[in-house]
């Protein structure tokens, strides 16, 4: 059995789906108490453990640093430490904004991390106490995830076309869209592959190809569910935000490929599934 955190997100959502799967929500697991998130694991004495938990509020964040940390770090410090005491794999979802974005490479799981806002250090400070447990890891890092579940970019764009025929969306940052079932099918082969496999623990990254800007990325998601909207090229300064945005979420996943043999999802045919799901297409 698979244990995993963060019952209610896009993820785990989609991990639910999974046979051999059982999820935790809220009420089960309470991401503000770590040691109870870690009493679950030796509670249950699953074969591996996904967290698809996280504080995800990017802007929030910036006022929250406690709560973000507490619920990013503190918790799966405390999950991996569980995990290291049974011996069994740990796969830990993370996220392109513990870079700081600049340039225009894709980042290569070994690259200096540098976080500019508070959400993505708080990611950083999760990973370091992962790597530091001595678990059976797996650092999954990925970006722009969607899905017909939850808040998200697709279903924001959507939303926002119901009252306005004209968007404004940022076109100099860039990434890879990755469909949250792509991610769910990848966190629960790695964990199959650590426990036959433990010395391939370690940072990976997976995200959808191929990498666009949000601009270039609604342009598809109107033209898929067939909407007439009208769609203006902005910079990231002109939608500023409290929380930066790392300009460049490019992720280089040739590491997952060589390891796990697992493939960049293209993020076109996620986004046809995802529109069927919202019924926005036959």
């Amino acid at each position: 059995m698979i244990l995993v955190f963060g019952s209610n997100g896009q993820v785990g959502l989609e991990l639910a789906k999974f046979d051999g799967v059982l999820t935790l929500d809220r009420a089960e697991a309470d991401l503000t108490n770590p040691e109870a998130c870690a009493h679950k694991i030796l509670q249950h004495k699953p074969m591996s453990v996904i967290n698809a938990a996280a504080y995800t509020a990017v802007d929030k964040a910036e006022t929250e640093k406690e709560l973000a940390t507490l619920i990013n770090a503190d918790a799966p410090a405390a999950m991996a430490k569980a995990c290291s005491e049974l011996g069994i794999p740990f796969v830990h979802i993370s996220t392109d904004y513990v870079f700081d974005g600049s340039g225009e490479t894709p980042r290569k799981p070994n690259d200096t991390t540098n976080p500019v806002n508070v959400y993505g250090y708080s990611k950083r400070l999760g990973e370091e106490a992962i790597v530091r447990s001595g678990a059976i890891y797996a650092i999954l890092r990925t970006s722009w995830v969607v899905s017909a579940h939850r808040a998200n970019f697709v279903k924001s764009m959507l939303n926002a076309a119901e009252n306005h025929k004209l968007l404004r969306v940022v076109d100099d940052q860039i990434g890879g869209p990755t469909p949250a079932h792509s991610v769910a099918k990848a966190c629960v082969q790695i964990a199959h592959s650590l426990l036959i496999n433990p010395e391939k623990k370690g940072v990976y990254h997976f995200s959808g190809k191929p990498d666009v800007s949000w601009y270039e990325f609604a342009k598809t998601i109107f033209e898929c569910a067939g909407r007439d909207v009208q769609l203006n090229a902005i910079t990231t300064s002109g939608y500023p935000t409290p929380a930066q945005r790392p300009q460049n979420s490019r992720l280089n996943c040739d590491l997952t490929k060589s390891v796990f043999d697992i493939d960049r999802p293209n993020w076109g045919n996620g986004l046809t599934k995802i529109l069927k799901d919202l019924g926005e297409i036959q």
